[in-house]
């Protein structure tokens, strides 16, 4: 049975604040790298590979990580012999002493949809990644006011059974909001009357978020993981009842 280990003279409300720095001091030591090439194992490298979006920003994020032993292990630089390319474009390494090495490369978001490839080399050996991307969008035009009632939400470039999380939230600090996951086939979104009841009147945000992971085709023998994110955000303001805008006098003819 696993025990909680309580400092003595350590308050309960202490001891959370304790562990939680601990926690994060080793989520940091997870960042950390090595590259001593001569120690480590070619075939004992995990593929981390990351594809993040948001329809704000117009960008694509590919940020590609190597990591000894697992999912969980020390970040790793590609020996000079090796390499990484996406597109067919070589990525340079970058570094900090927090996230430890990652490979990166931007791309405007309009030139993103389609096949990608990434290809891994090292030590005589190729590693090849092939995945599609597709734009998401709301084709639902959202007006500046919406009323309290039943929403629905049409978007485009979704497969039957992608999972598409949705948020909602307002400005109210006390305010619930809405947090869910969705499986769509049909590429609709609905969120009902009675789940607004967790958002106050006022400014709300509405955000939806498709994120997927599968396992990649070609890898040592450690594996790896292909995980995208793509996001897009609208914002109104929500009332329990929408006032119609009283019709225009006609003009004093001259």
């Amino acid at each position: 049975m696993k025990q909680n280990i309580i400092i003595p003279g350590m308050s309960k409300k202490s001891y959370l604040v304790f562990a939680g720095c601990v926690m994060v001091l080793s989520a940091a030591c997870v960042g950390n790298y090595r590259d001593n090439h001569k120690e480590i194992d070619p075939d004992g490298i995990y593929f981390d590979y990351n594809i993040v979006g948001h329809e704000e920003d117009n960008l694509i994020t590919v940020k590609l990580q190597y990591r000894i032993g697992g999912p969980n292990g020390w970040t790793w630089l590609i020996p000079n012999q090796g390499k990484v390319e996406f597109d067919g474009e070589m990525i340079k390494a970058d570094s900090s002493k927090r996230n430890g090495i990652w490979y990166e490369v931007n791309k405007p978001l309009d030139e993103f949809e389609g096949q990608h490839v990434i290809v891994f080399t090292n030590s005589g050996k190729t590693y090849k990644e092939v995945f599609d991307f597709r734009v998401v969008s709301l084709k639902t035009k959202m007006p500046r006011v919406i009323k309290r009632s039943d929403l629905v939400f049409d978007l485009d470039g979704l497969n039957p059974g992608d999972h598409i999380r949705v948020l909602l939230t307002d400005t109210a600090f006390y305010s619930r909001g809405i947090d869910r996951v969705d499986t769509v086939g049909d590429g609709r979104i609905s969120i009902s009357r009675r789940e607004l009841d967790n958002v106050t009147d006022g400014p709300v945000t509405i955000e939806f978020y498709r994120d997927t992971q599968r396992e990649l085709k070609e890898t040592t023998n450690k594996g790896g993981i292909l995980s995208i994110s793509y996001g897009l955000r609208r914002v109104f303001e929500l009332r329990d009842t929408v006032i119609a805008s009283p019709p225009r006098k006609p003009g004093r003819k001259v």
